[in-house]
């Protein structure tokens, strides 16, 4: 019976961690996370340059990282994160789905580790593919990527601006270094 009753404080208190600060009654801004309405898989496809990120254990302390994505020959989508903590290289190795691409193209999901998938919204994307700003259903995450290690600084600020209107807190972006070593 103990161990029943430790399981089940153990469940509700990961719920309640995994619910966030809506369970704590906190007021914040209504955050847009609408995702884009059309998404080609194959343009998406290739290599990305991370300019700028909300900071995260699993990327903490990380500069150049990429995002390389692959289309499979069985459908499946591959993505291969790589960076350099210090001076050592990191990678790690995941898989991508899109739960409805009919209703939801621009919302895909991601996943390191066994089954566990997190969300992965492509919330704005370049006319012409060259960057993505990627969040997803909380304010947790966001990644601002581009097809080429730097960024034009004009187009930056426009997705900045984009980004405060959505009501994104851009105080908390790290600017990721992608400087030739």
């Amino acid at each position: 019976m103990l161990k029943m009753n430790k399981l089940y404080v153990w469940v509700l208190t990961l719920a309640g961690l995994l619910s966030g600060p809506s369970c704590l009654g906190s007021e914040r801004t209504k955050l847009d996370n609408s995702t884009v309405k059309r998404l080609d898989l194959t343009r998406f496809m290739g290599k990305w340059y991370e300019i700028a990120r909300y900071d995260h254990h699993f990327e903490k302390g990380m500069s150049h990282v990429t995002a390389e994505y692959t289309l499979l020959p069985d459908g499946k989508i591959q993505v291969i994160n790589r960076g350099l903590k210090g001076d050592k290289p990191k990678d790690i190795k995941g898989k991508v789905r899109q739960p409805n691409p009919a209703e939801y193209p621009g919302r895909l999901e991601v996943s390191f580790f066994l089954w566990f998938y997190s969300d992965y919204y492509i919330l704005e994307l370049g006319g012409d593919y060259q960057y993505a700003v990627i969040g997803s259903s909380s304010d947790k995450y966001l990644w601002i990527l581009c097809r080429k290690p730097q960024m034009d600084k004009q187009e930056l600020e426009a997705i900045l601006a984009n980004l405060r209107k959505r009501g994104y807190d851009l105080s908390r972006l790290v600017y990721v270094n992608q400087d030739s070593e």
